[in-house]
């Protein structure tokens, strides 16, 4: 039996790109291709449709924007504060990452049509929440402090991917960074 010559990463990492920049309607079996330099027919060596390539590409995404950003934040441990600030770092950094968290404002409007996305995603910012209240309960005595600080940290991170202001001589790198130090004092 032949042997598929491009990886299923290849196929998600060109489908991430392409949603990132122009939505679902962007992932398209024969613009992959050719982005990739080759025929549609290894896509179907590794996925029954597009249906079914879709559902990986958010399998993959939820993986690297999720449970391998906390893998890495819990791995390196240290207090709340540090764990959280280790979170924010990797946020920031992720943004401008393909299969990372540029992804993410396409992802959102694609859930605003399509309820099983929205299901997902729904999941995810759960996830995502529940990991951030875990720690900020740990140093914040009141649990609706706590919620609070969750919800705005979450609400900017989603936020900035939205909102690029004209900072001055400021980075917006810079300005976002010093937003979510003033969340873990």
């Amino acid at each position: 039996m032949a042997t598929a010559k491009t990886p299923a990463v290849e196929w998600i990492a060109a489908g991430l790109r392409a949603l990132a920049s122009g939505g679902p309607d962007a992932v398209r079996v024969e613009r992959l291709a050719a982005e990739l330099g080759v025929t549609k027919g290894g896509f179907y060596w590794h996925f029954a449709d597009r249906r079914d390539f879709l559902d990986k590409l958010l399998d993959a995404w939820e993986t690297t924007v999720v449970e391998e950003v906390i893998s890495h934040i819990e791995t390196h441990g240290g207090a709340a504060r540090e764990r959280l600030s280790g979170l924010f770092e990797v946020a920031v950094l992720l943004a401008d990452v393909d299969g990372g968290l540029r992804a993410e404002p396409a992802i959102r409007d694609w859930a605003r049509r399509d309820p099983a996305v929205a299901e997902r995603l729904r999941r995810i910012d759960g996830r995502r929440m529940d990991f951030m209240r875990s720690l900020f309960l740990q140093f914040c005595p009141e649990p609706l402090d706590a919620e609070a600080r969750c919800l705005q940290a979450y609400s900017l991170l989603i936020g900035s991917y939205f909102l690029r202001p004209d900072h001055g001589d400021l980075a917006h790198t810079q300005v976002l960074e010093r937003a979510f130090e003033h969340l873990l004092r």
